[in-house]
């Protein structure tokens, strides 16, 4: 494949995490995930957002940006593929959605200096899929701290990334419609979504829709 560095992107229930994690393995690649269960306020954030929303999204902006810049500067991204679940604009896309203007304003700048030092992943794929099964995946993972997740709030997120995507001019984006695929347990689901991985893609967005009965 032409691309060395590689985000799994989707909304909550989206499945991005176990993507990454198979494809990483076939492909011996640096796994890079996120790390949600670390967040001391995630929990609390689902429980009242406004309160818990601004320490939430700088916790997760700090962590994120340490984890890339330790990872990524330890690898050679010219020759080495690493395939992470998330990027690093998604801060901005929660934080636009979570925070009100005031806070948003001031995350806004630590933000864009932070982001500024890390690369850019060379693909995007994002997984999208319908409101209804990402309550579905949510539930069946069974975290209790996301029970509290509504159909509103996934479908503001999903919302924001499609709108961040689409004036995304400078990356490859591939909007995967995941709705009637089944990669953890149909391999040929999982080898289509692999076979992604070999095209050569335009900058900005291309939608795909698998022939799926």
């Amino acid at each position: 494949m032409k691309y060395n560095y590689i985000t799994i992107e989707g909304c909550i229930g989206a499945g991005k995490t176990t993507l990454t994690e198979k494809l990483a393995a076939e492909f011996n690649a640096q796994l890079v995930l996120e790390r949600f269960v670390d967040n001391p306020f995630l929990a609390k954030f689902y429980k009242d957002p406004e309160h818990y929303a601004f320490p939430l999204e700088m916790t997760f902006l700090t962590d994120r940006y340490q984890q890339l810049k330790t990872l990524l500067a330890q690898r050679d991204l010219f020759t080495d593929l690493v395939i992470s679940d998330y990027f690093i604009d998604k801060c901005n896309i929660f934080s636009r959605n979570n925070l009100q203007s005031d806070e948003y304003n001031l995350y806004l700048k630590i933000y864009d200096i932070i982001s500024t030092y890390l690369p850019k992943p060379e693909l995007i794929i994002y997984l999208h899929n319908n409101i209804d099964q990402l309550l579905h995946n949510i539930a069946s993972r069974g975290r209790e701290y996301e029970k509290d997740i509504s159909a509103d709030y996934l479908q503001n997120i999903q919302s924001a990334y499609m709108n961040y995507l689409q004036h995304l001019k400078n990356i490859p984006v591939l909007i995967v419609d995941t709705h009637k695929l089944d990669f953890v347990k149909n391999p040929a689901d999982y080898e289509y979504l692999k076979s992604l991985l070999y095209g050569d893609y335009p900058n900005g967005i291309t939608t795909i829709i698998p022939d799926r009965p």
